[in-house]
């Protein structure tokens, strides 16, 4: 991003939908977690501090028979670059503590059957029914815009399917936590983030910091504008027509502060309005 922007951008101040796992760390710190998801879910984990993670491709990996369909798969999925020195007797003996949803999982069918099997026997495939070990899912988007005309299912379908066969298979319900928008805790996250940044020896700004306004600028308008319109003040809503959104009106149901065509668009207006304000108090 730094490159491509010509700004230095440090990674404090990129938050993505799996950024809140951090907070998570002094409680599983060295328990056994399992990861799931496209890209290097493991090694996200890890590097937020996360000591003893496996991802869903090795975790599976361990137990002969848990995919049924395993030899009918002939993709082969890339490997999760983290990998620790573990034998098949130290995975097979240690009890998950808790599932983690880091990103899109690839192979629904393996994931769902592994992660029923954690989650209902608390945490040891094959064994007795148990306690539930915990889920945390890092965003719940039903779907999202991708270069196809049509909308694509996204991690809040995959968590729709998981739920309704754990409910379907388990006599209690699914319990989990997500924490994509428009969970009030990511905006929450954000502007503390900020704060930090805005406080920080490298900023101009020392001591407290309070925002008149934050911009959240996104085209899914029951997902970000309502999160926005959840959060309240200081947050200022822009629906952009790049994605999800493309009507010519404002979103019925949660309608933002503006609409505009594009990213830069938002963007110009911010600038403007924020030049206009500063103008006014010089």
């Amino acid at each position: 991003m730094s490159h491509l922007l010509g700004v230095q951008v440090s990674p404090l101040q990129v938050i993505q939908a799996h950024s809140p796992f951090r907070k998570l760390v002094n409680r599983f710190e060295n328990e056994l977690v399992v990861a799931a998801g496209k890209g290097e879910p493991a090694a996200v984990m890890s590097n937020y501090g996360f000591k003893n993670v496996i991802s869903m491709d090795e975790y599976a990996s361990y137990f002969d028979n848990i995919d049924p369909l395993a030899p009918y798969k002939k993709l082969m999925f890339r490997q999760d670059g983290h990998k620790e020195l573990r034998s098949r007797e130290d995975v097979l003996s240690q009890r998950v503590q808790a599932a983690f949803i880091v990103s899109d999982p690839v192979d629904w069918s393996r994931d769902i059957q592994v992660l029923c099997d954690i989650l209902r026997t608390g945490g040891l495939p094959g064994k007795e029914i148990g306690p539930q070990p915990h889920l945390y899912i890092a965003n719940d988007d039903l779907d999202y815009q991708t270069e196809f005309p049509t909308e694509r299912l996204g991690m809040g379908a995959f968590r729709i399917a998981l739920e309704s066969i754990f409910n379907r298979i388990h006599e209690k319900p699914l319990e989990y936590t997500s924490f994509g928008k428009p969970n009030p805790f990511v905006f929450k996250n954000a502007e503390d983030v900020l704060k930090e940044i805005a406080t920080s020896p490298y900023s101009s700004n020392q001591g407290s910091h309070h925002f008149k306004t934050l911009y959240m600028i996104g085209d899914n308008p029951k997902i970000d504008i309502r999160g926005a319109r959840q959060a309240g003040t200081p947050w200022f809503s822009i629906l952009t027509r790049t994605g999800v959104f493309k009507g010519k009106d404002n979103h019925a149901e949660f309608p933002a502060d503006l609409v505009v065509d594009t990213v830069e668009e938002a963007v110009d207006f911010i600038l403007t309005r924020e030049s206009a304000k500063q103008s006014l108090l010089s």
